[in-house]
């Protein structure tokens, strides 16, 4: 006997066959109406039962004899964790958070939690420690993302906040793109495997199908050193370009513009500033290096002739520039950004229907699906007492350098002394880079504390770790930006093992610190609180049980008319941006004042350093996988199937295969500055010639480091932990220069997907409270 259920995740909403006794999650699948739904899905089941769930709280035995301090035995593969009740791990992890704040104050507490653990408006990993930190004094924070880090920072200077508002929920819609644009210019590609990928998931997969309606009608071209950066079924024409050059060409585009008096001077002068010192960097005039397509093709592989052609043919009718979040998660990334905004913005056309400037086609699912996005319950984090914070992709130089600063936006942020780390729903080991350097950063504090569902490979370097019932294990409900549906997320099984929600786990901490996390309520009455909250200001929406019962609610479904910039366009002085001018800064005297070694007023081409001994051959550039979500469920079939040797494969051309004696299924060993990894080898055409390509989050592996810093092919311990510039301070991850050869040594088995050894202890009573 069976029956079956609803769930979601940031992935999609699915189906769930669950046994009679509400025990055994028997299959996941997605509806039979959703065409491009994540192959992910198919291993939710797996993963709900698979040997390595935290079943029982456990804690480091190293932390467990020898108390808080630093310990670079933390993540060893021998690393052994005892199990103890829920009072003893509560207990001790109430002791320490007080010992910490008493002692150091809470700027030492840093709140990690940069994670997609649950698509749930309640149940939010991040959301609910937050919650809970801000409960009991506050924490050091975090601020922006790994995938945008560098535009959250540079766009606010040159469109306004209120214009990144306008360019994040109302982009050109992929109907608008079908009806009115001619070329869409693809910088990056449109992977559609990355918009199956949405915060808080949709009831559907939309943009597939409106894509493809899209390319029936409108040119695509597709700028990228991978031939399949786009969709075979949208017919792009492929533009190879050397990885780290984009900025390069859209300088040598716009000079293209400027040179051939195709530009739009009535545009530049009504909607924006700095057009004129745009023209002197094209010129060459501060350099003496005029930007034209002859410069440009010998940085980036493509023939003048080419350029040129490109140029005119966006400036022959309706163009869309498009910038995918990949191209500046670089060194210098946020350039390339720049640079696109630059030659949209010669071109005219930013504001009109189907034409402009854009960032995200391919980077997310709600990006371009033509819907106002609408209010969603949410359950309220509280305040945070401490001032400080970073941005995300620093959290190495937080933990390394207490006491230091980093220069950031214009200013220096202080660098506290951080002594407990708090992470719950994420896993840094897929987000960060030089992860030996993460390593040594995890090593010097006091304590990790991590909530995880199963042993990956930060619960391993943890010293407490508790069990979280996963999303088929509570109450929720779900929806992302643009949705069109409310969906409840009933629970479909009981916990595995003693995992408990979040919600509890932080109940009682709060308790035991004397601080107030629930206000009286459990987690279901807080749930049917945010939804008769959110009713309250949508009255036609039913009842909470209603709402219930039927498994879900409609949500509006507004489409815009115009896209972003449309009213600034007919009316800049009506319509201004929150820039100093009011106008597009195509030259912010802003940065400029800044005054910062790596950041000019306008978009500014940076030579990358050179050096003609290096061994690192290859550019690897790094993507996000396309059967799992970032690292998540990589033990499950669907990202098993990727892989090539029984790991996270690596792409080459054929012609820099058969250069290294490397062919289709051997094991590679891939070395960069940071670090090493074996990987498999797929041998294709896809790829330009000197480059490489892996996907991201395959889980760290560590077990053999006399043949590799991981042998399951983590990308991380390649890439160099850097910010993009001293501007943003963002991620560098995309792509990083590698060497690669054949792997001729006895293979090891992969160990990430173990738990750690394990020992229990019952010498002590439950938690009677339940």
């Amino acid at each position: 006997m069976t029956r079956t259920t609803q769930s979601s995740a940031h992935w999609g909403t699915f189906q769930v066959d669950v046994s009679d006794d509400g025990r055994t999650v028997l299959g996941t699948r997605p509806y039979a109406d959703d065409p491009d739904a994540s192959p992910a899905i198919a291993g939710v089941a797996e993963a709900q039962h698979h040997p390595l769930r935290v079943t029982r709280p456990a804690v480091r035995r190293r932390w467990l004899e020898n108390g808080p301090g630093p310990d670079d035995r933390r993540g060893a593969p021998d690393e052994e964790y005892v199990e103890v009740e829920w009072d003893e791990a509560l207990d001790l992890l109430a002791a320490e958070l007080d010992r910490v704040r008493t002692a150091h104050g809470n700027r030492a507490i840093f709140g990690g939690s940069y994670g997609w653990g649950s698509a749930g408006r309640l149940h939010h990993a991040q959301g609910q420690l937050h919650r809970f930190l801000n409960a009991i004094g506050g924490y050091t924070s975090s601020i922006n993302d790994y995938s945008r880090g560098a535009s959250l920072v540079l766009l606010p200077h040159l469109i306004g906040r209120n214009g990144m508002e306008e360019l994040r929920k109302r982009p050109p819609s992929w109907p608008h793109i079908a009806a009115h644009t001619d070329l869409l210019l693809c910088f990056g590609g449109v992977r559609l495997s990355n918009t199956s990928v949405i915060p808080g998931g949709h009831n559907r997969q939309v943009v597939g199908g409106l894509s493809r309606e899209a390319a029936q009608s409108t040119r695509i071209v597709s700028v990228s050193a991978q031939r399949d950066d786009i969709a075979a079924d949208l017919d792009a024409e492929w533009v190879g370009i050397r990885p780290g050059t984009d900025t390069a060409l859209l300088l040598a585009l716009t000079h293209t513009l400027v040179e051939e008096g195709l530009a739009d001077d009535a545009f530049l002068s009504a909607c924006t500033v700095g057009a004129d010192q745009v023209r002197a960097y094209l010129r060459g005039e501060p350099d003496g290096v005029a930007k034209t397509a002859e410069w440009a093709a010998g940085i980036t592989g493509i023939a003048a002739r080419s350029i040129r052609d490109l140029a005119r043919r966006a400036a022959a009718g309706r163009t869309l520039v498009n910038v995918t979040y990949s191209l500046q998660r670089a060194e210098h990334g946020e350039q390339a950004v720049f640079a696109a905004l630059t030659f949209a913005a010669f071109l005219g056309q930013i504001g009109l229907p189907g034409g402009g400037f854009s960032h995200g086609y391919g980077s997310m699912g709600d990006h371009g699906i033509g819907v106002e996005q609408v209010r969603l319950p949410t359950f309220p984090q509280g305040r945070n007492a401490v001032d400080d914070f970073i941005p995300c992709a620093r959290i190495s130089d937080l933990l390394l350098r207490p006491d230091e600063t980093i220069p950031y936006d214009g200013r220096t942020l202080p660098l506290p002394d951080i002594r407990l780390v708090y992470w719950a729903g994420g896993n840094p080991f897929h987000h960060h880079q030089d992860i030996r350097r993460l390593r040594r950063g995890f090593a010097r504090i006091d304590t990790l504390v991590v909530h995880e569902f199963h042993w990956t490979p930060t619960a391993r370097h943890a010293d407490i770790v508790l069990p979280a019932a996963t999303p088929l294990e509570r109450d929720d409900i779900a929806a992302g930006p643009g949705d069109s549906r409310l969906r409840a997320m009933p629970r479909a099984v009981a916990p595995v093992g003693e995992a408990r929600e979040e919600f509890w786990i932080y109940d009682r901490l709060a308790e035991r610190l004397g601080a107030d996390y629930s206000e009286g309520l459990d987690s279901r009455a807080w749930l049917e609180r945010i939804y008769e909250q959110w009713r309250g200001q949508n009255p036609e929406a039913p009842s909470f049980a209603e709402f219930w019962r039927e498994g879900g609610t409609a949500l509006p479904q507004r489409p815009y008319r115009d896209g972003a910039f449309a009213a600034f366009r007919a009316d800049p002085g009506s319509h201004p941006l929150d820039t100093p001018s009011g106008l597009i800064e195509l030259f912010s005297s802003t940065l400029h004042g800044f005054a910062l070694p790596d950041t000019a007023g306008h978009a500014l081409w940076i030579e990358p350093e050179a050096d003609p001994g290096s061994p690192y051959d290859l550019q690897l550039l790094c993507n996000q996988p396309s059967h799992r979500l970032h690292s998540q469920l990589d033990m499950a079939a669907p990202s098993r199937s990727t892989k090539v040797a029984g790991r996270e494969p690596i792409r080459l051309n054929r012609t820099d295969a058969a250069a290294r004696g490397i062919r289709d299924g051997d094991v590679a060993i891939v070395r960069s500055a940071q670090g090493s990894l074996l990987a498999g080898v797929i041998v294709t055409d896809a790829l330009l010639p000197g480059v490489a390509q892996m996907h991201t989050g395959s889980w760290f592996d560590p077990s053999a480091p006399h043949i590799a810093d991981c042998i399951n092919g983590n990308v991380n311990v390649l890439t160099k932990d850097v910010g993009t510039s001293t501007l943003t301070q963002a991620s560098s991850g995309a792509r990083v220069a590698v060497s690669v050869a054949h792997y001729d040594g006895p293979i090891p088995p992969v160990r990430a997907h173990e738990p750690p050894p394990l020992t229990a202890r019952r010498d002590r009573g439950g938690d009677a409270r339940g």
